[in-house]
């Protein structure tokens, strides 16, 4: 699982709907969630999560999309398995891992030291836990 210590800089609810807002290594992640712990609150400190299946990459992207979370992020570590390759990340200061298939590594020529763009949907992004608020 990745993990991401980030502060909560916005928090909007209409019902049960949440997004949530934090600032990780100067750069804005968001989140969507149905059920929020009521002591999140705008400066808590937090440790987000991701699953490495949920986090997509993107070589030279330029352009629109409607993943809200896109980070900047260099190759650390390429390994490919017979199917699947896991391609791990450093971005901010955090490092990150993301599992796609063997097809799409080598269709995108992934090296290490690249530079790519990493995209969690907010709806896969979580709060694993509150450090302090």
């Amino acid at each position: 699982m990745n993990k991401f210590t980030a502060t909560i800089t916005k928090i909007q609810s209409v019902e049960n709907l949440n997004i949530v807002n934090f600032d990780f290594c100067s750069q804005n992640l968001s989140m969507m969630s149905l059920d929020l712990n009521e002591k999140v609150d705008v400066g808590c400190q937090v440790i987000l999560t991701a699953k490495p299946t949920h986090i997509a990459i993107a070589k030279e992207f330029s352009g629109e999309i409607s993943y809200s979370n896109q980070l900047d992020a260099k190759i650390i570590e390429i390994n490919n398995g017979e199917l699947l390759s896991s391609i791990k990340l450093n971005t901010g200061d955090a490092t990150c891992e993301s599992i796609i298939t063997k097809n799409s590594s080598l269709r995108m020529n992934l090296k290490v030291g690249d530079s790519v763009t990493l995209f969690i949907k907010a709806s896969e992004l979580s709060i694993k836990e509150i450090i302090e608020c």
